[in-house]
């Protein structure tokens, strides 16, 4: 006799959150959003350290271009059509655009949220639309597995109307939340002590490298000490000091003129800084030699370190590409095409491709090596 397996639905509720939490309600006070003080925080950050914002810049230009590939010769230029001219955000056309401002926001801020925007007869997607989050909140549905877009007015939070029409995407969320982590995390710290140093810098060559003089008047022993002479020599200073030609300070008696802050010297900053700078770059994933800052290093390391940015973007691309096939998916099925779609990604550099082209060469040389010598290739 067979049994059959008796099947259980999914439930709804989370076994790990507590009951108080899971209610009927939409919103969790738990799950509370990211507040618009941090990310200003974090857009501070960005630009007050040029290499900060240089460094996220790099990463969403580095990420490179991508092609959709259907099964039908219809769907597939339709695809590459809306790929290419899709409007976005207005002023912009083709879906790179939209997937660099996604991936900004992303990078910047741990959070995104974009929205498909269909033309007026509902039969495609007429433009794409990067969400400010500002204007919108990420909070969990009556289950943390579900997440919903929600609409700031004024005050009121609601919830989007067309949830299908809107998508968000978390950055290394945290255990037991709706927060994405941003890549900045961690940064105010190490970079307002950068920006003490850079003031105190500015301050110091205010003070030394902006050249001030003393003029001191000594009156002799026979000499009665006159403060017209003394307003007589300062007006000669003054004016050879504001003369744009050359011009002499002629004046009678003991004067003598010091430079003041000559003695004194600038503290040399160059490891601190490079210090502070070091654990910025190691927090976002960049090598030095990208951003133009010419720190020893052998080509050797080089090459590992731009092994290891390789992996970093195909994280970031792992991280997008769910919004760029529900788009294109959502734009076929609107035109009348249910097919399922690849998004393939170019090679990242020449190097890569380089590579790849000579391991298929060198597993090719092998399988035809072991054919004329009359091994077996069994294929795994």
């Amino acid at each position: 006799m067979k049994f059959g397996r008796k099947k259980h639905g999914i439930k709804s509720v989370v076994q790990t959150v507590p009951g108080a939490v899971q209610s009927e309600s939409l919103l969790f006070s738990r799950y509370e959003a990211q507040s618009k003080a941090e990310r200003e925080l974090y857009l501070s950050l960005r630009e007050s350290v040029p290499v900060i914002d240089a460094a996220i810049n790099k990463i969403v230009r580095l990420i490179g271009n991508f092609r959709i590939e259907t099964s039908g010769s219809a769907s597939q230029k339709l695809a590459d059509e809306f790929v290419k001219n899709v409007k976005t955000n207005g002023s912009s056309g083709g879906m790179m655009n939209f997937v660099y401002c996604y991936l900004d926001s992303l990078l910047t801020y741990g959070a995104a949220v974009g929205e498909m925007v269909p033309d007026a007869g509902a039969n495609g997607i007429a433009a794409l639309y990067n969400a400010s989050l500002d204007d919108v909140e990420i909070r969990a549905d009556k289950t943390p597995l579900d997440l919903v877009v929600c609409k700031n007015d004024m005050g009121q939070i609601a919830p989007v109307k067309y949830q299908n029409l809107v998508f968000a995407t978390l950055l290394n969320p945290k255990s037991g939340t709706v927060h994405g982590t941003s890549v900045l995390s961690g940064l105010p710290f190490v970079s307002s002590i950068l920006l003490r140093i850079f003031q105190s810098l500015k301050n110091n060559w205010e003070r030394v490298g902006d050249v001030r003089f003393a003029v001191t008047y000594n009156p002799g022993a026979n000499e009665t000490f006159s403060e017209e002479s003394a307003r007589q020599i300062a007006d000669e200073w003054k004016k050879a000091m504001r003369s744009r030609n050359v011009c002499d300070f002629v004046s009678v008696g003991d004067v003598s003129v010091k430079v003041i802050g000559a003695e004194n010297q600038i503290p040399d900053c160059e490891i601190p800084v490079r210090t502070i700078m070091e654990q910025i770059l190691a927090k976002l994933g960049i090598p030095p030699f990208l951003l133009g800052l010419s720190w020893s290093s052998t080509e050797r390391m080089s090459e590992q370190q731009a092994d290891i940015l390789t992996s970093e973007l195909e994280y970031y691309r792992a991280v997008v590409e769910p919004v760029v096939r529900r788009a294109v998916e959502y734009h076929l099925r609107l035109s009348g095409y249910n097919e399922k779609i690849r998004v393939i990604w170019n090679d990242i550099n020449l190097q890569d491709t380089l590579e790849l082209s000579q391991a298929r060469l060198n597993n090719a040389r092998a399988v035809q090596i072991e054919k004329e010598i009359g091994l077996e290739v069994v294929d795994e």
